[in-house]
């Protein structure tokens, strides 16, 4: 079973995912898989017949094949070492996505440009796959590059020889979700750099808004707050010793502070909790506020 499976549609985004999931691959001495996941056929039927145009559906394999060989080609010049195998599926995009998942640790998806998850592929395919997983995705927008995750050098300059920038996390103390702390700290572990954790809070939630605030019942639940915090990561810090944590309370929206924070993050990770409805998606209005401006890639992980 592949580790880490990345979707490719020859997009300038999805291509960003494809190095950047190389990157990880080689990181954790896994194999990268590349997958080409068709699109519904409906681009390619004649109006009013129904059927696919002549020629159609072959040169679309014909492409997706010559897409995957050159991808493959790339990655491997630029890490001779990386095992990678590729996979073409006819379905449609979604389903394909999420079958693959299901067979893989991490999916790593393109996502258009900074200030958008307009989709991988068409529309809202990728939203649709973050909100339904089972596994970790990560999202990684168009002009991502190696350097971006590394600190500038001495000159300044960007470079991706220099150590790696923090991992940031998102905590949510009512439920903080054991495998997205983990995915947190394994991945600083991982990269040699420090996690960032940041919590937000909202006093108004409390008093109920437009009523009356306390400043001295205020500062006691900011102390209980960071006590709280200090609480759920206590483990996790004794489990991971070579991490250096630097964790915060923030007044105000979690996601506004993460989309900061991840302007000198390598990566940010957010939870989604797990939903079982039979019809519908929801990713929580912090993960799709730092899907939609942060400036780092973003791994989603499920939770229950």
């Amino acid at each position: 079973m592949p580790a880490i499976i990345v979707g490719l549609d020859g997009s300038p985004e999805s291509l960003a995912a494809a190095d950047w999931a190389a990157r990880e691959a080689t990181q954790r001495e896994e194999p990268l898989c590349l997958l080409y996941a068709g699109d519904s056929l409906g681009s390619l039927y004649v109006p009013y017949l129904g059927v696919p145009a002549p020629g159609a559906v072959e040169a679309l394999r014909d492409w997706s094949a010559h897409l995957l060989r050159e991808a493959e080609s790339r990655l491997t010049e630029r890490h001779p070492g990386l095992r990678i195998t590729t996979r073409q599926s006819e379905a449609d995009a979604v389903p394909a996505l999420l079958a693959a998942a299901e067979d893989t640790e991490l999916l790593v998806l393109g996502s258009r440009a900074l200030g958008t998850v307009a989709g991988f592929l068409v529309g809202s395919v990728g939203l649709a796959v973050v909100a339904r997983t089972e596994r970790p995705v990560v999202l990684v927008r168009a002009g991502e590059h190696a350097e971006d995750e590394h600190l500038p050098d001495a000159a300044g300059a960007a470079s991706d020889a220099t150590p790696y920038r923090d991992v940031v996390l998102g905590l949510d103390l009512e439920e903080p979700g054991d495998a997205v702390v983990e995915f947190a700290f394994e991945t600083a572990r991982r990269r040699v750099t420090g996690l960032r954790v940041v919590h937000g809070w909202n006093p108004a939630a409390v008093y109920g808004y437009g009523a009356f605030v306390d400043s001295g019942l205020t500062a006691d639940m900011a102390e209980e707050t960071r006590h709280g915090l200090s609480d759920v990561l206590r483990p996790w810090k004794e489990k991971f010793p070579e991490v250096e944590v630097r964790a915060q309370a923030v007044v105000g929206s979690a996601g506004r502070h993460l989309v900061h924070a991840s302007r000198d993050a390598s990566l940010v990770v957010v939870g989604r909790k797990r939903r079982h409805a039979l019809v519908g998606s929801h990713i929580g209005p912090v993960a799709h506020a730092v899907l939609h401006h942060a400036s780092a890639p973003v791994a989603v992980v499920p939770h229950d």
